[in-house]
């Protein structure tokens, strides 16, 4: 009777093991649509525009580059994993371009209710921490998620800078928009911000930013 309980067990725990497996390849297999989310901003050789899963990838290894530049001490793979999670709600609800000011007012609205299907396809322990780490990013109170925004917005400055400003000039976007959407960042990373102000100054020069 003994040895039969405990195959029996073993059967129940490989059943659970299995299914908690499936939910993951679910998952796994979701996120790919990820690649297909185009944002606004072009790559480096302005010949595209790049997608979600890049960017996302991009913000990861900044993330081990640019630490030593942050005011407050963080934690490099939990902030990894924050900027890699942090797009994929746009699977259901989006790419909303930065300035765009009538897509951010339903924004937060179809970005919760895509958290709760994608990170709901995982098993509940998993789900339940991706949606924690999500949740951290928006709130954008903790250090990491400050470090995880900065990310999220200089590597399109970065791109912008290096695609000659073309996105800011096909948006007829202005230094004061910049400013307003990066007015954290120098409480997070001063020597950033002071660069960002700096190639900020070179695109108006340029005129593919407008000044105010």
């Amino acid at each position: 009777m003994e040895k039969r309980t405990l195959e029996q067990h073993a059967l129940e725990c490989r059943k659970e093991e299995r299914e908690r497996l499936e939910q993951q390849i679910r998952f796994i297999v979701e996120i790919d649509k990820v690649k297909n989310i185009f944002r606004q901003t072009y790559l480096a050789d302005r010949e595209r525009k790049e997608n979600d899963a890049e960017h996302s990838w991009h913000l990861a290894v900044m993330a081990v580059l640019l630490k030593e530049h942050m005011e407050e001490d963080v934690d490099v793979a939990k902030v990894m994993t924050m900027v890699l999670i942090h797009d994929l709600v746009e699977i259901d609800a989006g790419d909303t371009y930065a300035y765009d000011d009538a897509g951010a007012k339903t924004k937060r609205e179809r970005e919760v209710k895509a958290a709760d299907r994608i990170f709901g396809l995982l098993p509940e322990d998993q789900g339940k921490y991706f949606r924690l780490l999500w949740d951290e990013f928006e709130e954008y109170q903790s250090a990491d998620a400050k470090f995880a925004h900065l990310l999220d917005n200089f590597q399109p400055f970065l791109l912008n800078d290096a695609s000659e400003g073309k996105s800011w000039a096909e948006h007829g976007v202005h230094k004061s928009q910049v400013c307003r959407r990066n007015e954290r960042l120098p409480e997070t990373s001063q020597i950033i911000w002071e660069k960002m102000m700096e190639v900020m100054e070179k695109h108006i020069e340029k005129g593919t930013l407008l000044g105010d």
